[in-house]
C-alpha cells in the first residue's frame, strides 16, 4: 500500500504526464493534439482520483455538473484566440481570450442563476 506521500507523488506524476503527453501529441499534429487535449483528461483523472480517495458520490457527481458549466464559457476563447494570434501575437491574444473567458463566465453565471444553479 502506498503511503500518503507517494500517492501524491503518484497522482502527481500521472497528471503532469497526461499534460506533457498532449503537448507532445500536439507538436507532431495540430489535428491529433488538439483532439487528445479537447478529451476532458484533467476532469475524467480527478473523477477517478476522487473515486479512489472514496470520496462521496455526491461530491464526485457535483465535479462533473460544475465541470460542465465551467467549460461552456471557454468555448468563445478557441474561436477568437486563433484570429488574434495573428494579428497581435501569442501574448496579447492570450490575455484577450482569457478577458473574454471571464465576461463570458461572468455573463453565464447570471443568466443561469435565474434557473436556480450557482456558480459563484
Amino acid at each position: 500500500m502506498l503511503s500518503d506521500a507517494q500517492w501524491l507523488i503518484a497522482k502527481y506524476l500521472i497528471t503532469a504526464g497526461m499534460v506533457v503527453l498532449v503537448s507532445e501529441f500536439a507538436k507532431r499534429s495540430d489535428r491529433l493534439g488538439a483532439f487528445v487535449a479537447a478529451l476532458p483528461l484533467v476532469t475524467v483523472l480527478t473523477l477517478i482520483w476522487l473515486y479512489v480517495e472514496r470520496q462521496d458520490q455526491s461530491r464526485i457527481a457535483n465535479h462533473a455538473w460544475f465541470t460542465f458549466w465551467y467549460v461552456l464559457p471557454t468555448l468563445p476563447m478557441f474561436l477568437l484566440f486563433p484570429w488574434l494570434i495573428n494579428r497581435f501575437g501569442f501574448w496579447w491574444a492570450l490575455g484577450a481570450s482569457a478577458l473574454l473567458t471571464i465576461g463570458c463566465f461572468a455573463a453565464l453565471a447570471v443568466i443561469i442563476r435565474q434557473f436556480g444553479i450557482e456558480l459563484l
